[in-house]
């Protein structure tokens, strides 16, 4: 394939895939049964050149979903991945990084203090092969292997559990754009929101292609759904991906209480109406 903004959902699932391991409830078990389709944990890969592979976030099945995707199977010696692009610290989206340790020099970025959160693992992952770990929000954004352009977005959203000292900071989850230098195709990838912005209106008004969090279809899905941007409602990100037609737009990061994992649901039936897929694990297009 020439060269051209190529991306692959390795998984489209929220953390713990699904089904989930620990869960009987009716989607899960309708999925064990083979009448829903299975999903991993969210990540995804992205290159402007078919040749040069970055990763969106590692899942803890990335060596599954790498295996599955053929577009991203070595050579005799050579992975084509070349690094990583980290949304955030959560473990479902940096687990993966243990199962990439024996690449030499591969690059990782994340924010700042995502960086700091990661630096016991950091430590041990350089004892296998030195990585270079890079802050995401480096003024003006940073040029990847292929010819992407790539900038990252902070948007709210709080630190995972496991943080000890769970510190105020803008800049725990990030947006990320990443433009193709060759076609000008822009790809807006957002697989964690907790509060819509102007700032994700602007990022999208520029977009070809935007990946959004559809963790929770409704705010009463879960006691956790109210906490969160939900799909649906008067200020739910589908209404809001409703204001930027010109794009194609992409749910991701499904939980399993979220009825747009059935695909005869009412809730798949209107989101697409409004123009918005839901894809499965594997899904590769270009943009």
């Amino acid at each position: 394939m020439g060269v051209v903004l190529r991306f692959v959902l390795l998984g489209t699932a929220a953390g713990g895939g699904f089904p989930r391991w620990n869960c009987a409830c009716a989607r899960c078990a309708a999925a064990r049964d083979g009448k829903l389709p299975a999903r991993g944990p969210e990540c995804a890969a992205v290159t402007g050149n078919s040749r040069d592979w970055w990763l969106l976030n590692t899942s803890p099945d990335i060596r599954t979903q790498l295996t599955a995707a053929s577009a991203l199977w070595p050579s005799p010696r050579h992975t084509p991945v070349r690094g990583v692009l980290l949304t955030d610290a959560e473990a479902n989206h940096v687990a993966g990084l243990s199962v990439l340790r024996d690449v030499p020099g591969l690059k990782t970025y994340a924010s700042p203090p995502v960086l700091a959160a990661l630096a016991p693992a950091r430590a041990a992952l350089d004892r296998h092969d030195p990585w270079e770990w890079a802050d995401s929000l480096t003024e003006g954004g940073f040029v990847l292997a292929g010819g992407l352009v790539v900038t990252a977005h902070p948007v709210a959203g709080a630190p995972p559990a496991y943080v000890p000292a769970r510190a105020s900071d803008e800049r725990w989850v990030t947006a990320y754009r990443v433009e193709d230098l060759a076609t000008g195709c822009v790809l807006v990838y957002a697989p964690r929101v907790h509060t819509w912005s102007p700032m994700l209106d602007d990022l999208i008004e520029t977009a070809d292609c935007v990946v959004m969090d559809g963790t929770h279809f409704a705010a009463d899905e879960t006691p956790q759904a109210g906490r969160r941007l939900c799909v649906s409602g008067p200020a739910g990100s589908l209404a809001a991906l409703e204001r930027h037609p010109h794009a194609r737009r992409i749910y991701t990061h499904l939980t399993d209480t979220n009825p747009l994992l059935d695909p005869a649901s009412a809730a798949r039936a209107q989101v697409t109406e409004a123009g918005v897929e839901v894809l499965p694990d594997g899904a590769e297009f270009v943009i």
